[in-house]
């Protein structure tokens, strides 16, 4: 496996992102990884990060709360709704920054996981702001930076399961 980068497509003056990234594993593995706790734990942060669960429902209208810990201790919860969970395909959440000054700085997430050829997946995430300013600050913030550290931690995951599998 090589390392990948995330697609990001954020165009001017308009409230929404989409981010693409494929996977060297199918389509279920992937889908498992994000609605897993235990799985998700191991993968969704940023390099030098822990991560802390302390609730996690992923069903439709199930919620979750977890909580990034970096290298000083510092902490930044994050929650959300799940409005659709339809295995292995796609998940409709919520998704909040917890330490904003102001509340109501809620996206909508569509994470599509499409088949490719050789066992393999490509993730569409498609997320909608509620302005053009909550979006490019999620952008400012290091969130590209954040994706990609978190996903290159899922490559490694994902190797280590299909090692375990018969081939």
């Amino acid at each position: 496996m090589t390392t990948k980068s995330i697609t990001l497509v954020a165009e001017p003056d308009k409230f929404d992102l989409t981010m693409i990234r494929e996977f060297e594993a199918p389509r279920e593995l992937v889908f498992k990884a994000h609605i897993d706790a235990a799985w998700l734990t191991q993968w969704l942060s940023p390099r030098d990060y822990d991560m802390r669960i302390e609730k996690f429902d992923a069903r439709s209208g199930g919620a979750y709360r977890y909580i990034h810990i970096g290298p000083k201790g510092e902490e930044y919860a994050f929650r959300g709704t799940f409005h659709e969970v339809s295995d292995p395909v796609r998940i409709i959440q919520t998704f909040e920054f917890e330490s904003m000054p102001e509340t109501g700085h809620v996206c909508l997430d569509t994470v599509d996981f499409e088949i490719l050829p050789h066992d393999r997946t490509r993730v569409t995430t498609h997320s909608i702001f509620q302005s053009v300013e909550d979006r490019d600050g999620m952008i400012k913030s290091g969130m590209e930076t954040g994706v990609n550290d978190g996903y290159e931690k899922l490559d490694g995951l994902l190797k280590k399961e299909l090692a375990k599998s018969p081939v």
